[in-house]
Order: structure tokens, then sequence, then C-alpha cells
């Protein structure tokens, strides 16, 4: 087989090896990949390339490694999705850049956001003016998540509030009570009304429009 046909072979081994990797790691859009999906996918790419140059080397020599990283890249989620606290770390939080038409500087400036990519996102979505904007979300992924005042007077007028995560995988969210002017307090004492005294058995508890979503963890 001469060099031409090696770089063909090696070319199709490693695009068939890519994308069963890529499929055993779950199926993510690429705006939901986070940064470990990032990470593994560009160290896999960058080693599939090198090895298809690099004819005289052996394939095993690229595809154990490609292997390991897939290995490691799922071991890390499955923690992830057990660990609040890992995710916050890997992840990241999504944060409320308007609240209530507000927009909040300091956050931005945590983020690392300036007005020129907020304009930017909210003109992806066909949104002229700040000031129609009751709530926008900077998500874990980078993406903008928008909602837009209620223009129509007809409409029933709801007062303006967001579902508020206040327990996630059984840990409360401090952050988010201190948005809504809650305390650590209030909040057992409002789950132990409705029954709940061990928070770490709840899985997920929002809190919207004075009302609550409580959602048991899978026993």
């Amino acid at each position: 087989m001469g060099v031409y046909g090696i770089i063909i072979f090696r070319t199709f081994f490693f695009y068939l090896l890519i994308l069963i990797i890529f499929r055993l790691m779950g199926k993510r859009e690429i705006g939901e990949l986070s940064i470990l999906d990032l990470v593994v996918f560009i160290m896999i790419g960058e080693m599939a390339v090198i090895s298809i140059d690099n004819t005289e080397e052996p394939l095993i020599h690229t595809a154990l490694p490609m292997v390991i990283l897939m290995l490691i890249q799922i071991s890390l989620a499955i923690v992830s999705l057990k660990s609040k606290r890992f995710r916050n770390l890997v992840d990241g939080q999504p944060t409320i850049i308007i609240n209530r038409g507000k927009i909040d500087e300091v956050a931005m400036k945590k983020q690392r956001y300036n007005f020129d990519d907020l304009m930017a996102q909210l003109r992806e979505k066909d949104i002229r003016s700040i000031a129609d904007v009751e709530f926008a979300i900077l998500e874990a992924s980078g993406n903008l998540s928008v909602i837009e005042k209620l223009q129509d007077p007809n409409k029933p007028q709801k007062n303006g509030d967001i579902t508020i995560p206040l327990i996630m995988d059984g840990q409360i969210e401090e952050e988010n009570l201190k948005r809504i002017n809650k305390t650590n307090l209030w909040l057992r004492q409002e789950l132990k009304k409705k029954g709940y005294r061990d928070l770490k058995k709840i899985s997920f508890c929002s809190y919207e429009n004075g009302k609550f979503f409580i959602d048991l963890q899978d026993e």
C-alpha cells in the first residue's frame, strides 16, 4: 500500500473511531457542550489529524489515548450528574443579566460579558430593544435565554416572576434564596409545612409566583 493509500486508510479509520467515541459520549448540540466535552473533542481531533499525517506511527499509539480520553470524559460526566458542586465548578451556573427589566452590570462584569455581546445576542433573537426584555439569562453554555415583556394589555399579566431553583440534587441554592429575599430558615420551614423534612431527598425544588414545585429523588 502506497503513502496515499495509507493516508486514506488512516483517515477512514479515525473517522469511524471518532464517530464511535462521540456516539458513546452521548448526544449534545454544539451550543450545549460543556467545557469537559469541548476539551476532549479538541484533543481527540488534534490527535487524529497528527496521526493521519504521521503514517509511520502505529495506529494504536493514537487510538489508545483517544479511548482513554473517552473513558475519562464519561467518568467525569457521571460525577457531574451526581455532584452539583462539581457540575458548577466545571460548567458554571446560569447568570441573570436582565432582571425584571433592569440590567445587572455587576453580573455582567463577573462573566466578562459586555453590552456588545448582549445586544448581539438580543438581535439574534429578533429583539430590537432592551426595553422589551423582562428577563435575560446567560446560560452555562453561553446562550442567552430571553423572556420578553408582555405588550398586549388584553393578555393576563403575571407578577413577572421566573422559575427560581431553590434546591438542586438535595443542595440548597443560597444565591437564589438571596435573589428572592428569602432565607435558608424560611425555605426549611415552608418545606416542613408541606411534609418535606429531609431536603437531601429532594431532587429539584423551584419557586415561582409564590408556589413551590417539588420533585423527590428516585428511590
